[in-house]
């Protein structure tokens, strides 16, 4: 079984962090910080653990903010020397959060030097949602900088629905703020940082999906391979929803003379094991068509409802008269983000969007 997510902050680290401090700080009280930290820790869940070891830092560290931002500055790695780095960085992020907004510079150099060594997108957004023009304005220079985990930041931390962290409602409103970011980033040598740039266009398409559409129109003609798979990860969504122009901006059209006949081959799953099934697609038109084929599991939840998830499967390119079969196991195992139920469940095959087959199957929990 998968370590829980909670373990990534531990009494270990907590000590770590007492040490690192406490060598660019004489007054620092490393063993109260600790005894704070930990408390009870066992009991806490993740954000839990980072938010006792903000409030064991706020509790420990210079009540006067700029001394207190030194140290954790200090205490960084810095001329290869360790220091706070990894996921004790998440509980410094929410203390400059919390803190730093009366520092506005002062914080945001911070967080930029810190996310080398983490990442500072969950610490930047107070400072967004407080002060959005001011905030965006420092961050757009960041686009240039020579650390590809500072360019990272500078789309990451300004996504509208950044997953684990809080949303940031005006850009959820009005994206057309963090466009120019987004598109200085867009061909970025790094993947890391495209791939941060095609999940804010996601995040973006969920409540503006035509102006997303309309952003990969204008950027998809002449698009070097990579940009291109940006462009298609960063409409998944739009994809996944049959949305016509973002179809159309992959070359896919609404669906002619497809039919398709799905087979169940296990009807019966039992928990940990694996839902198999194929398909066999038919292109009964006088034209050859390119096919998006997707897939999507309805799960039962706690009320008995189904609950739908798509996956992403195959494209295909099927001549006039063409006929292809494709077999495919999804594994039906515990993951931290989905409670299984046992009961009927359904299958379904989409194409370019269109729902074309459908079969049930039952989940056992043994």
């Amino acid at each position: 079984m998968a370590e829980p997510l909670k373990n990534l902050l531990h009494p270990g680290l907590v000590k770590d962090m007492a040490r690192h401090i406490s060598r660019v700080a004489s007054d620092f009280d490393a063993d109260r910080f600790t005894a704070l930290a930990t408390d009870g820790m066992d009991t806490l869940e993740l954000m839990q653990r980072a938010e006792q070891i903000k409030d064991a830092l706020t509790q420990t560290l210079p009540a006067n903010y700029v001394d207190a931002a030194d140290s954790l500055r200090k205490a960084l790695p810095a001329e290869g020397k360790p220091g706070l780095s990894g996921w004790a960085l998440l509980p410094v992020n929410q203390f400059v959060s919390e803190h730093g907004l009366g520092h506005f510079d002062l914080s945001l150099a911070l967080l930029k030097a810190l996310t080398p060594h983490f990442t500072a997108e969950f610490g930047i957004r107070r400072f967004i949602d407080t002060e959005q023009d001011r905030a965006l304005a420092e961050i757009s220079g960041w686009v240039t900088d020579a650390n590809h985990h500072v360019r990272r930041l500078a789309s990451e931390g300004t996504r509208p629905r950044l997953p684990w962290a809080m949303r940031l409602p005006a850009l959820v409103k009005q994206p057309a703020p963090i466009l120019p970011i987004l598109v200085a980033l867009i061909d970025d040598p790094e993947d890391y940082v495209r791939r941060s740039v095609a999940n804010s266009l996601n995040d973006i398409a969920k409540d503006h999906p035509a102006l997303v559409a309309d952003f990969v129109e204008r950027h998809i003609e002449g698009a070097s391979a990579e940009r291109r798979q940006l462009l298609r990860h960063a409409s998944r969504t739009l994809l996944k929803k049959g949305d016509a122009k973002a179809l159309a901006n992959f070359g896919f059209a609404a669906v002619r003379g497809i039919a398709a006949s799905l087979n169940v081959a296990t009807p019966v799953v039992i928990f940990g094991d694996k839902l198999g099934f194929s398909i066999t697609v038919s292109n009964e038109d006088a034209a050859p068509q390119r096919l998006m084929i997707d897939y999507a599991i309805h799960h039962v939840k706690a009320n008995g409802t189904l609950a739908p998830k798509v996956f992403k499967w195959k494209t295909l390119d099927l001549p006039a008269g063409g006929r292809h079969t494709i077999d495919k196991e999804h594994a039906i195992r515990a993951i931290t983000t989905r409670v299984y139920y046992p009961g009927i469940h359904r299958v379904e095959i989409l194409i370019n969007g269109t729902v074309c087959a459908a079969a049930d199957f039952d989940l056992r929990m043994d």
